[in-house]
């Protein structure tokens, strides 16, 4: 019988900073003297951005840096190493927000072996498991821990499939793969005719079966699926190539390295960005990318690189950002599609299953081109029209997040299957906002149906004749797991308030207008053609009436692509823009990363942003409004938080 040794102190991640402080000082504390437990503690306060250009042991100094309680930040460098804790508790949904497997690996590193929380979310868990570091929903073991009594593994795993139990008893994926993914085999799920949704479709045509797990569409079932692309970028690919090359040695055997795309789309502007310029981190970053392009250039991976290095002359930016490059270049529909990167699902708007990974399920894909997933239910969610005038995607988005069943949950690890009548009216641009964010719906990945309007965008966008096979599409009767409804003609212009993407409130109904400092347009979820074209219909208006942006307030467009900033150029945006005295920035993740100007400096800051995520700490130390891209554009004229129908009204009175 095998053991795990947790024989170590316990931290509880409680709402009170003070008892987090007690605890880092040496003091230990039982369940109930902790108090509320932090819920939603997400993966950019586990290990934020400022520690993500490590990639190896070095992240055991850095877990929990970025954790947020009562104001503060009360666990410094290196304090739960130097504290000998072995066990760590919170409360519902941890680990939500980025797939970086640095926040694991940085609780690994430091001593953390068992993480004990009310929920987790998806790809945290999973990378977890493939670290080796065990996670556990039984608060029934605390006081077992505390009495020094010795945890059995099976017990640990008993609750969990097949597969993530035996990847756990292995020491993790890659020791799970040397051991038992030699023989893959293409098929196996069932050929019944019970009806079925087209996520459930596409993945009985990319099932694996090996030597210990099966092709069961099960819901539950952890099964491997062949990938059609497999994508990485510059923050993960240091630390796969260190993997890879620990567990197999040099040189590597690649699985079909012509599915495999590289890209550097976080970092090209860090040298204008005060976190990593204040904090020495640009040695850093550059070792981060001469790691990426030695791999790329090592195993023959096609990488999308800087501008300046793709005979551009431009010296900043990126070629674009790696999943909305995905969808303009790469997915089609009834392909699979595996990132590094929570965002992954936006490409699911072209009807494919494109799902975010963690580093280690990335290295193993590279190498046996087989992605681990846990078979999800589906939500059905059904998007009845018209959509109100002025109201967008994002707006859609973040009404369905501030939905009490998603917030409490209903949607984690789940596919969210758009539907409905308001699809036929969004174009693609929008429905990739809606996949997007099913990342911050808790959501395992997003689908559209592919229809004409997908067949026009693959079409007048890279020039395929796409055609519809019959199957595309889910079946009458097709089991869900809940319909949720949302009639799109009632909905007004929204706003997620600072702190989470969940915190919904229509800005009609905000009484107070906060002011704001910085205005940012951009990012895979609000850089696209169509977002600009928002932008540009709202500062085209102010242009034409002499309106430019208030000298207190910057406002920041970052282009998505090179393909949506050549698109702004052709249809004569640039004036406008230019116009009203917008800062016009190239491709790049830049802000919603906080790795580049649009980013706050100053916790006094106020920012609205049509960026995903509002996480304390996210996009710098200040507080961070979400919104659609004409809000974004509006609220930059005004100064303040304000709808573009409220510009025009205040401008035509």
């Amino acid at each position: 019988m095998a053991n795990l040794d947790v024989s170590g102190r316990i931290l509880f991640l409680a709402s009170d900073p003070a008892k987090v402080e007690r605890q880092l000082a040496g003091i230990d504390l039982t369940l109930d003297e902790a108090g509320a437990l932090r819920d939603d503690v997400s993966t950019d306060e586990i290990t934020p951005i400022s520690v993500l250009t490590r990639f190896d042991e070095r992240l055991g100094q850095c877990p929990y840096v970025g954790f947020h309680a009562g104001g503060r930040n009360p666990v410094g460098h290196d304090a739960v190493r130097a504290g000998r804790f072995q066990v760590t508790v919170a409360g519902n949904r941890y680990g939500k927000g980025s797939s970086r497997e640095h926040s694991p690996l940085a609780e690994y590193s430091a001593g953390i072996r068992l993480v004990i929380a009310r929920s987790f979310e998806r790809i945290y868990r999973q990378n977890a498991d493939n670290l080796g570091l065990f996670t556990s929903t039984d608060f029934g073991l605390i006081e077992r821990i505390r009495r020094g009594e010795k945890i059995d593994i099976d017990e640990l795993v008993a609750g969990r499939d097949p597969l993530a139990a035996a990847i756990l008893k292995s020491g993790g994926l890659l020791r799970f793969g040397q051991l038992h993914m030699q023989r893959v085999n293409i098929g196996g799920a069932s050929d019944d005719d019970a009806p079925r949704t087209l996520v459930e479709k596409i993945l009985a045509r990319h099932a694996l079966t090996t030597d210990v797990t099966n092709a069961s569409l099960e819901a539950g079932n952890g099964i491997f699926v062949r990938a059609d692309w497999r994508f990485i970028h510059e923050y993960y690919t240091g630390m796969a190539a260190h993997m890879l090359h620990a567990t197999f040695g040099r040189p590597l055997t690649l699985h079909e390295p012509r599915s495999m795309i590289a890209f550097e789309d976080h970092l090209s502007y860090s040298h204008r960005s005060e976190l990593h310029v204040k904090n020495g981190l640009l040695p850093n970053v550059r070792e981060l990318s001469d790691a990426h392009r030695t791999f790329a250039r090592d195993y023959g991976v096609r990488n999308h690189g800087y501008l300046s290095e793709a005979n551009s002359e431009l010296d900043e930016g990126s070629e674009g950002i790696s999943h909305a490059m995905m969808a303009e270049r790469y997915a089609l529909p009834g392909q699979v599609v595996a990132g590094t990167d929570s965002h992954t699902p936006h490409s699911g708007a072209l009807g494919c299953v494109a799902f975010g990974v963690g580093t280690t399920d990335m290295a193993n894909a590279f190498v046996t081109g087989a992605v681990r997933m846990t078979v999800p239910q589906t939500l059905r969610i059904d998007l009845s029209g018209p959509v109100a005038p002025g109201v967008t995607a994002k707006d859609i988005v973040l009404h369905l997040l501030a939905d009490a069943r998603i917030r409490a949950g209903a949607g984690v690890g789940k596919v969210f299957e758009f539907a409905g009548t308001a699809i036929a009216s969004l174009s693609t641009d929008e429905r990739t906002t809606l996949t997007n964010m099913t990342a911050e719906l808790g959501g395992f990945t997003g689908i559209v149906a592919p229809d004409n309007e997908t067949v026009r965008f693959l079409r007048e966008r890279r020039g395929i004749d796409f055609i519809i096979e019959p199957w595309m599409r889910s079946d009458e009767g097709a089991r869900y797991a809940d319909v949720i409804g949302i009639d799109c003609a009632r909905l007004t212009p929204m706003l997620a308030a600072p702190g989470d993407p969940g915190n919904g409130i229509a800005l009609t109904t905000l009484d107070e207008r906060p002011g704001i400092d910085i205005a940012y347009g951009g990012s895979c979820t609000a850089g696209k053609r169509e977002d600009f074209d928002h932008y540009h219909d709202v500062l085209a208006w102010a242009a034409h009436r002499g309106l430019r942006v208030p000298g207190h307030v910057k406002l920041y467009l970052q282009f998505g692509t090179q393909d949506v900033r050549d698109y702004c150029i052709a249809q004569g945006y640039i004036d406008a823009f230019e116009r009203v005295g917008a800062i016009l920035l190239q491709p790049s993740c830049g802000a919603c990363a906080n790795c580049g100007p649009g980013s706050s400096t100053q916790a006094e800051q106020v920012t609205i942003s049509a960026i995903n995520r509002n996480f304390p700490g996210r996009s710098g130390p200040g507080k961070v409004w979400l919104a659609s891209p004409p809000t974004v554009a509006a609220s930059a004229l005004a100064g303040r938080i304000a709808s573009f129908a409220e510009l025009q009204e205040r401008f035509t009175k």
